[in-house]
Formats: C-alpha cells, structure tokens, sequence
C-alpha cells in the first residue's frame, strides 16, 4: 500500500526532473552558442571585414551575385578581406594584384582545399579536385596531365576527332532547320564528348539517355553547391540529418552519379591490357595495382570515381557555358558576328573545316572567345583554396587552413587593367593592326599550383566548335525574342534557358 507521502512526493520528483532535463538543455545550448561565437571571433592580425549576423555570419548575404558583392565589399574593405560563414572564417582575395600575389608568388601556400563538411561529404577530400594539397594531390595530378597529353591535346590526332565531333555537333543542329531551338543539350553532349574520349576512349551518342541524365545531375550539382544551404551545411553540419533542403538533393545526385560511373568505369575497363593503357581509366588502373600495398599510396577505386566525375565536370561545364554564352552574344550582336563570318571565309576558302593553326589567322574571333571568358566570367569565384601554412599578404596574417575565395569576377573587371569594363567589348584583345593581343589580367583558368589542367584542350574546343559552328550557320533570336543575359548562379555561370535559330549561311530564316 502507498502512503499518501509518497503520492504527494512523486510530481514534485517528475517536476524536478523535468526541470533538471531543461536545465542541462539551456546549459548545452548556451555551451554551443558561445562555442559558436568563439568559432566566429577573427584572431589578431587577420583582415576585416563587414559586420556579421550572430551564429551564421555573413551566409545569406551570399545567396545572390556573391562575386558581384564581394567586389563591392573591396571597396570598403580593400583588396583582402574576410567574411564569416557560420563560423568559418573566410578571405576574399580581390582584384589582380592581390590574387597574383597569393596565387603565383605564394602558389604552395595557398595550394591547398578547405576541410569543408561538404567536401568531405561528397569526395572524403580524395580524388582530384577537392584533394588535399600533398601527395595525393601531386600524384593524381600528375595521371591527369599525362593522360590529356597521351590520349588527348598532345596528340595531333586528337584534333581530327575534336573535328570529327564538331561535324556530329553541326550535323544535329542542322536537323533543326533553323527554327527555334535551346542548345544546352547538344552543346553539353558534344563538349562532354572531348573529355569521355580521354576518360574512356570513347564518346556518347546525343541520344544516350543515362548519359545524358548523368550530365543533368553534374550541372544541378555544380549549381547547388554553392547555394545558401550547401553554405549553411558546411557551418552546421548537423543538417545532414534535417530531412528537407538542396543540400539532400545534391547528396541523392551525388550518390545516383556515383553508382552511375562505377559501372560506367567498370565497362571501359573490360579487355584491359596492364601498362597498355587505351585511356584514363586504365592509366589509373596501371597506378593502382602498381602502388598496391604502399602505405602512402591514395590510388583507389573509390578515389578513381571521384576523379572521373570531377574531369567530366570541369571539362565539361566550363567550355559548354563559354559557348552558350558566345552563341547568345553572336546574336546580340549581329555586326559582331558578322566580322567573325568574314574573318571565317577569308580563312577558310573552299569551305574547308577549320583547324587549330588556323587560330593564328583569325585574331579577331581569337579576341571574341576571350572577351567571352572575361565578360561572362564562367567561373567567377574559382573553386575555394586553403592556406597550407601561416601566411602574410598586405601586413594580414591568414592562419593555416584559412578558407581562400579567389574573385576572378573582380580580376576581369579590375578597372587598374580594363578600360570601361562593363562594356562587351572583343576590341579590347587587339592592336592597332587588328593583331591579337594577350592581356596580363586575364585568369579564366586561375592561376598557381591549382590552375586549370584542361587549359589548353579547352581552348582548342572553344577555338574548333565557334569557328566551325559560324563556318555554316548564321546565329539569331526568334522574332520578339531577346533572352535575359543575367547568368544563372552556381560554381559556374550559365546563361538561363534561351532558344536560338541557327540558320544556314545565304538561306533565307524560316524564324521571319
């Protein structure tokens, strides 16, 4: 039997626990919070920077034109300066001077990739891209570079089947007779082509509906990455686990496209002759059964996944939006393409298909690509860096494993090296006489330790698919049509969804 003391002491017992278990909850979340603000407090000597919001920083001033809004922070700030993602604390390099400084006189310093929760998520930090700077950086870097020269632009016979996909590229344009049309896919298919020929030694037919899909996830992924909640996930990795968000369709893309290449990369592979290797994946096999048991060997099958994918993606995004966005501008600007047309047929007589020496004799469509590059700004932030040790620049002192944005945005319109840079202006690549001309402040491809390794195979796809695309095809809107050039945000910047009428040079347009 209980006692009626007994009764009466049990709520107040349930009472007291309640109120202890709130209790330890406010004291976690008040040990959290003020870990938080810790995390956000910038050590002595490091840039400054403008004011923050408690707990998520300067996050959300992100989430439109950040490279737009970091150039106009420098101008308050200076040149380098920092910024707070939700207690990751950033410099922002900006304009030429500044990022030449870090990048090129400091390249190994600031050589290496943030530990970013993101990162670690979707790479583990290992394949190539998101690698950590050292000797698995060094040695898949080193694969990657022999294979573009192996079996790619350090073949001369690689630029017959750069050709050979342009005439495919052209061919199915064709069938669209003029009429309107929106050249995302056949642009991304056929520039995707170039890369899967080193990768697998093989290309991808237009119609090729997984592969296709693949391309599709890889775009929306370059897109979602830097979105607020892929920013808010690297401050708050506990997001993983809140079941709404991009964040969650980037991992389920990410995943789907992981399964998608390990049985792509399982398929090339067949037939496979050890140290004959016919492409990227068996050169990367070669690696891996030859450092098999070395303790410091990164060589994976998992690393080797990642590293597909990444190629893939930086060889293809890139180069699609620089010709996306040229075909926009050549119809924006008909009298501009209509020099490159006549620089085009003074060139290329009997109609034959343009070749990469044929560069030399085109400056004016050379200077047109590169205005291209520089006014849109492809990849506007580059991809983020680290310091790999203490750091000085301008008298700051950037702590190791300091996050690194890089705004090429502000190199290219740096207003020290470009006149009037607001204005599209192809003119700006030329002399006097009409020859092309080099300018220092121009970094579509980065600079330092980490550039762009596909620089030059890029630049021979862009030269070969503009000049063979203009060869036979008159670029322009469909009547009342002029899309928006306001880029669509993500790591690169695409134009948005626009259709185009490419009409065979001397016929008359079925778009009047």
């Amino acid at each position: 039997m209980v006692s009626n003391e007994s009764q009466s002491l049990a709520p107040v017992s349930c009472a007291q626990a309640l109120l202890g278990v709130g209790c330890s909850a406010v004291a976690l979340f008040t040990f959290l919070l003020v870990r938080q603000l810790v995390k956000q407090r910038r050590p002595p000597g490091f840039p400054p920077g403008p004011s923050t919001i408690p707990v998520i920083g300067n996050i959300m001033s992100l989430a439109t034109e950040p490279h737009v809004f970091l150039k106009k922070l420098s101008e308050v700030h200076g040149q380098i300066f920092s910024l707070d993602l939700g207690g990751i604390l950033t410099v922002v390099l900006t304009g030429y001077d500044c990022i030449k400084e870090c990048l090129y006189h400091q390249s190994e310093v600031f050589a290496d990739r943030p530990s970013l929760p993101l990162f670690i998520k979707m790479t583990k930090m290992g394949g190539l891209l998101n690698c950590k700077y050292g000797k698995g950086w060094i040695d898949h870097r080193k694969l990657a570079c022999n294979s573009f020269r192996y079996f790619g632009s350090g073949q001369k016979q690689f630029e017959r089947k750069i050709s050979e996909e342009c005439m495919f590229f052209v061919d199915a344009i064709d069938e669209h007779k003029g009429k309107p049309f929106n050249p995302k896919h056949l642009v991304t298919n056929a520039v995707s082509n170039i890369t899967n020929l080193i990768i697998f030694g093989q290309r991808f037919t237009y119609d090729d509906r997984n592969f296709q899909h693949m391309i599709e996830l890889f775009s929306e992924n370059v897109e979602l990455a830097v979105s607020s909640w892929a920013l808010l996930y690297n401050a708050f990795p506990w997001m993983e686990y809140v079941p709404f968000g991009k964040h969650q369709k980037l991992f389920c893309n990410a995943a789907e496209v992981y399964d998608f290449l390990q049985q792509v990369i399982k398929e090339f592979s067949q037939g496979r002759v050890p140290q004959a290797p016919r492409h990227y994946v068996d050169a990367y096999l070669d690696e891996l059964e030859q450092s098999a048991g070395a303790p410091d060997s990164s060589f994976s099958n998992e690393n080797l996944i990642y590293s597909v994918g990444e190629l893939i993606i930086a060889g293809t995004e890139t180069t699609t939006n620089t010709l996306r966005w040229a075909m926009l501008y050549m119809a924006l600007y008909p009298n501009i393409q209509e020099r490159v047309h006549r620089e085009i047929d003074s060139v290329l007589t009997n109609e034959r298909a343009p070749t990469w020496e044929d560069k030399q004799k085109m400056p004016y469509a050379e200077a047109v690509l590169h205005e291209i590059l520089r006014f849109c700004n492809i990849v506007p932030l580059g991809i983020f860096r680290a310091t790999t040790q203490d750091a000085k620049v301008n008298g700051y002192s950037i702590p190791k494993g300091t996050m690194v944005i890089t705004n090429l945005y502000s190199v290219h319109f740096d207003e020290k090296y470009w006149n009037d840079p607001g204005a599209f202006s192809p003119q700006r690549f030329l002399d006097s006489n009409g020859n092309f001309v080099k300018r220092e402040a121009f970094l579509p491809f980065s600079m330092g330790k980490r550039c762009c390794l596909g620089e030059h195979l890029a630049r021979m796809e862009m030269f070969l698919f503009f000049t063979t695309l203009l060869q036979r095809f008159h670029l322009q809107f469909p009547p009342g049509s002029i899309p928006s050039v306001t880029a669509k945000l993500g790591m690169t910047l695409q134009p948005k969804p626009y259709s185009i009428c490419a009409v065979r040079r001397q016929q008359k347009s079925p778009c009047l």
